[in-house]
């Protein structure tokens, strides 16, 4: 569903990448890509939040990035304890990051390396201290 851009082996090693950067860490990630939505990709990404439940985690430190590789466009939402320690600074960066390897080609690399950097802040912020629960499922959805 996501080639051109992503292959299913692509697809899986991310879901292992975000296993990853949760392990050590209560927040949650999520990549949402959407292949045919039209419309103000803020608001669309903010809808995908939502019904994905990332503003219902404990410690509301979920982060969701949502992408459109044909429309070109990435949005990163981090609840409200994840984006209160990081601040806009982080966000800035990691989408000015994820974009220009985007533009590059390399949709992959770009996505696997922006999972894992913000496991790195999740475990800084928010280190396991009991018992670690999966609070969302880490596959990638599509739409």
């Amino acid at each position: 569903m996501a080639a051109p851009f992503l292959t299913d082996q692509q697809i899986a090693s991310l879901v292992d990448a975000i296993q990853s950067a949760e392990e050590h860490s209560t927040g949650e990630i999520r990549v949402h890509i959407d292949t045919h939505t039209d419309g103000d990709n803020a608001k669309i990404a903010f809808r995908v939040f939502e019904e994905l439940c990332l503003n219902k985690t404990a410690e509301r430190n979920a982060v969701l990035f949502h992408i459109n590789f044909e429309r070109k466009y990435l949005t990163i939402i981090g609840d409200t304890g994840i984006h209160k320690k990081v601040n806009q600074s982080f966000w800035d960066h990691l989408h000015d990051y994820i974009t220009s390897e985007f533009s590059k080609g390399n949709y992959y690399k770009a996505l696997k390396s922006g999972i894992l950097e913000t496991g790195l802040e999740l475990k800084k912020y928010f280190p396991v201290t009991g018992e670690n629960h999966n609070e969302l499922p880490n596959e990638i959805t599509f739409s």
